[in-house]
């Protein structure tokens, strides 16, 4: 390819997102206005795991929620064989970063649910790849060592949400009024990456306003760090596709070059 398939940061949902007309509208004209990758490779906040894990082509999903509707629990998402792509990403990594190949674990709500909705066909390779750390100098040098695979058509996802403190939630109407610690943090950030501040993001826990409220556990925040290493050069703003609020939680998504 002449030019390298762009990176994302997405927020996912919880699956009644599938029926959310909105948003889902959103998620598909965007992968609409995309080329069509060769595969994806998606970092979702619902697999913590060290050391790097890649899941399993074939494998079933993994309904890793509970609480909605059971039509949930029936969902699938059959899309072709990526070892092909996992082997190249064993490949990418140093010593310092080992790989293992899961044998069992399928694509979690984190992966599925987006990608049901900007690529329903299911005709395309998808790998997932686990967080193994939430440490985002480290995520950022993950991504930085993945970009290559950009050039080879691959779409690299970070799949989580800009602001997730269910905890602090007590409005849970999908048009509810986002709270204020949701409010500040996604501006904060929505400015941070206007400006292409990669430093400011990574001080988040420190620097930004509404924390520990917006994300009293990071794993949400955290793939995004993995898209801006992906970036041709992780300074560079990005296009903020998607903003606005679900369940009071940010849904500000990125695209970055």
């Amino acid at each position: 390819m002449n030019d390298l398939m762009p990176a994302l940061y997405i927020g996912h949902g919880a699956p009644p997102l599938l029926d959310d007309p909105t948003w889902s509208g959103q998620l598909a004209a965007w992968a609409g206005d995309l080329p069509r990758p060769t595969a994806i490779l998606i970092v979702s906040a619902h697999w913590e795991s060290a050391p790097l894990s890649l899941s399993a082509s074939g494998a079933p999903l993994v309904y890793d929620f509970g609480g909605f509707d059971p039509k949930y629990f029936r969902e699938t998402y059959a899309t072709p064989d990526a070892s092909a792509l996992a082997s190249r990403i064993a490949a990418m990594m140093p010593a310092t970063e080992p790989v293992h190949q899961h044998t069992s674990r399928g694509l979690d709500h984190g992966a599925w649910v987006p990608l049901k909705i900007m690529y329903p066909d299911g005709d395309i390779p998808v790998l997932q790849m686990s967080l193994p750390t939430h440490d985002p100098q480290r995520l950022l040098r993950l991504g930085e060592r993945l970009r290559p695979l950009r050039e080879e058509g691959v779409l690299i996802v970070g799949s989580g949400f800009l602001t997730h403190g269910l905890p602090f939630l007590t409005d849970w109407r999908l048009d509810a009024t986002p709270p204020t610690w949701s409010v500040e943090f996604d501006r904060w950030a929505g400015e941070a990456l206007a400006r292409g501040d990669v430093d400011e993001l990574a001080a988040f826990a420190e620097r930004a306003p509404g924390m520990p409220y917006a994300h009293p556990t990071v794993e949400h925040l955290s793939p995004l760090f993995v898209t801006l290493g992906a970036a041709r050069d992780a300074g560079t703003p990005g296009n903020q596709v998607i903003d606005g609020y679900w369940l009071g939680l940010s849904k500000r998504s990125l695209q970055v070059a």
